[in-house]
Order: structure tokens, then sequence, then C-alpha cells
């Protein structure tokens, strides 16, 4: 009998799996369901071109052609609505059953609410999908005064791109500084001034207490200490909340994300998960981790695939990403949190990268401009090799990932 795999959610994650469960040689039904009528796209568009170059931006991960062509069935535009993991049935929103012998969750997560901002409604925005970053698009013009709620990679990928656009902009951070869980502080200084070079204001420390929207549509929002902002509009991103409820419902282990082992698979052995919902269990690092971001989502779906095809576990990944604010490419790996950050180029010239030291060890890297140094700091990272600062710190000596270990 054919063996049928579907996949659950839409995006990096789902499609990568789609396509991989055929590269890695599975024969039988595959049945790909997502919520979004869209077919799957990229998301870290979704803060750049998208609202800047819509004419020009490449979003969608596979043309329609390549599930026909690759014999995917999918359910676009359709939410999974109940899940039973003993009976191995899916059930859809449009009322369709179906049975399955492995299910993949790529469910991904949603923007988190924000209560004090919601309930203002019209001018109140979030981008986390493609209907919301193109809602978000028509209401800028040059002049709109933008409130930026969260000073995350997405908060500042926004504010770079509204001021591109020919907005003002204020980003007010709950915290102390920019990036606090995504960059070290050198890194996020340097973000600052960049923005603050591009006319970008910020206000730090700011818990915001009330929120206000007059006749005319205009924002007033007010912190704690008396400070008030007044705009058109306001972006928020204050992080997400997963969507973990169908393996809540169908009694997976879930707990900060659905717990998976190094192949991928749930507490239940036919289900498996991947991509920011997912949180797996890394023999390297001995522990459980789960990341947000598009790099992971990436090499976890096509590895969770293998692995529901031929058994083989996933391989280890330094955490890897990457933001583009006014042209300029930053890449950040590994740790953030370094005893030391050693610099190597000159971080007033604009291209740069930092190696994060810890105990001795190479444990994080960050390039500005400089992605070539990236490959080898990862594989330095990924070896745990020793700091050697004087080479590090020398611009002038290549970089060269650890030599390979004999067997």
């Amino acid at each position: 009998m054919t063996e049928t795999y579907v996949i659950v959610g839409g995006g990096q994650a789902g499609a990568v799996a789609a396509a991989s469960l055929r590269t890695f040689g599975f024969g039988g039904r595959i049945l790909f369901v997502g919520a979004e009528s869209h077919l799957p796209y990229e998301r870290p568009p979704l803060s750049k071109e998208v609202l800047t170059k819509p004419e020009t931006a490449r979003l969608t991960i596979h043309p329609d052609s390549f599930y026909a062509g690759n014999a995917i069935e999918t359910r676009f535009g359709t939410a999974a609505v109940t899940l039973d993991a003993e009976a191995h049935t899916l059930e859809l929103a449009n009322g369709e059953t179906v049975r399955y012998d492995r299910l993949l969750l790529a469910t991904g997560a949603r923007a988190r609410p924000y209560p004090l901002l919601d309930h203002l409604g019209a001018g109140v925005h979030t981008v986390r999908t493609l209907d919301d970053s193109e809602a978000l698009r028509g209401h800028i013009w040059p002049g709109r005064r933008v409130l930026v709620v969260g000073g995350g990679v997405i908060g500042l990928e926004v504010a770079a791109s509204v001021v591109t656009m020919g907005a003002t902009v204020t980003v007010i951070e709950r915290g102390d500084r920019l990036m606090a869980r995504a960059a070290p502080a050198p890194l996020a200084d340097d973000l600052r001034a960049l923005h603050e070079g591009r006319g970008v204001a910020f206000a730090f420390g700011c818990e915001l207490v009330e929120a206000v929207k007059a006749t005319d549509g205009t924002i007033t929002l007010a912190a704690a200490d008396g400070r008030r902002f007044t705009g058109d509009l306001v972006v928020y991103g204050v992080g997400v909340e997963l969507n973990v409820e169908l393996a809540v419902s169908a009694g997976l282990h879930v707990e900060d994300g659905i717990v998976v082992d190094e192949h991928g698979r749930t507490s239940h052995p036919a289900i498996f998960a991947a991509g920011d919902v997912a949180r797996q269990w890394h023999p390297h690092l001995n522990g459980y981790r789960r990341y947000e971001t598009w790099a992971n989502a990436q090499n976890q779906g096509a590895c969770v695939a293998r692995a529901m095809v031929t058994g083989e576990p996933c391989g280890f990944e330094v955490l890897w990403y990457w933001t583009d604010q006014y042209g300029i490419n930053i890449q950040v790996a590994g740790s953030c949190e370094a005893d030391d950050w050693l610099l190597r180029g000159n971080r007033d010239g604009g291209r740069y990268t930092l190696f994060g030291v810890t105990a001795g060890v190479v444990t994080g890297a960050v390039t500005v401009n400089n992605g070539r140094d990236m490959r080898p700091a990862r594989a330095l990272i990924a070896a745990g090799a020793a700091a050697d600062a004087a080479r590090l710190t020398d611009a002038g000596t290549p970089l060269r990932a650890p030599a390979a270990k004999a067997a």
C-alpha cells in the first residue's frame, strides 16, 4: 500500500521538506497543507523589498508547477483544524479528513499580539505575513510619521525601509539597547549610529502604558515615565507566539515549542516537527534549542525530511542569521554572549568582522559588509577552535576553517 506523508505549514520549512522528501527517495503520496492562500514564500523580504521595491521582490520558494511536477498535492488556503495522533488522521477546514503514515508539523509562528496597541484597530500594523507587508506598504509615503515599537531585527528592518520610503521614524524600545537577544553590544551600538545617521530617533527604557487614537487617525503613545510619542501609524514587533495548537490538542510534548529528538521526531513516533515551532535536541550542545531564523527553517526542513525517509539524524548547524539595513549586510553566528569581542577590520569604515571569545574559544561571530568571513567563522565556532587573537584580528591574514580531524 502506498504510504502518505503529510506536511502542515506552508512556510520555508514546509516547502523545503516537501521537495526534500522527493530528493531523498520517498515515492509515496505527499500532501502539503498551508493556511495561507499564497504559494509558500520567503519571509526575509517582507520587511525590506516587499515594502520598498515590490515590483522586483522575489518571494515564491517554488513555482506552482514544481508541486505538480513532483506529484506533491497541495491544499493552500486550507487550515488543518484537528489532529488525532492515535488514529493518524488530520481534519482540514474544508471538511476533508486525511489519513497519514507520517506527519510533519512545520506550523511556524505568528506575531505576538500587543493588546494595548491592537485595540486601536486601523493604523496599527505587524509584519509577519505577505498580507501584513502589503497592507503596511499602502500606508507609507513621504512625510508620514511612523512609530516602531520594538528594537529587534524586524523593527530595525522596517525602520530602515520606511525611512528609505521618505517617512520619519521613532523606534520605541522597552530595553536599554537594540537587539538585546540577537546581537552583541558593539554591533548594537553601530546599528544605532547607522540609523541615527539616517534620521531615526530612538527612545529606550520605554514601558508603554497608554495608546490613544484621535478622530483624525493620529496615534499617541504614552510611556510610564511621562514621555509621549505621536505618529500617523504604528508598527510593532515584540516577538512571536508559536502555532502549537494542533500539537497540544494531539497530546504531544510541547515546551517552548514542539519538543523533538535529533531526527525531528516528536513524542509520537509518526509525527515530526521542523522550523520555528520545533525545539530540537542537539547532541553537540547537550540540550534542546529552538531557533527563529530563515537558515534554521531551511536546514531543519531538509534534514527532518531526510530523517523521515532514511532515518538519518540531523547534523549540527551553528546558529546563523542575516539582516540587511540601508544596503548594509550584517550576519551573526553562534552565541552573542561572549566574554570578549575581537575586531578584524575597521568599524569606522563600515566593513569588519567581530569574533566572540569565551574561555579562550571562538563562540560567536559578526560580519558587517564582510560576508566572506562568515563561512570560516562558522567553521571555527563549530569546531570549538581556540581563539588566536593575533591571527583573528589581522585582516591581512586569510581566515581558514580548522583542518578536519583525522579519523
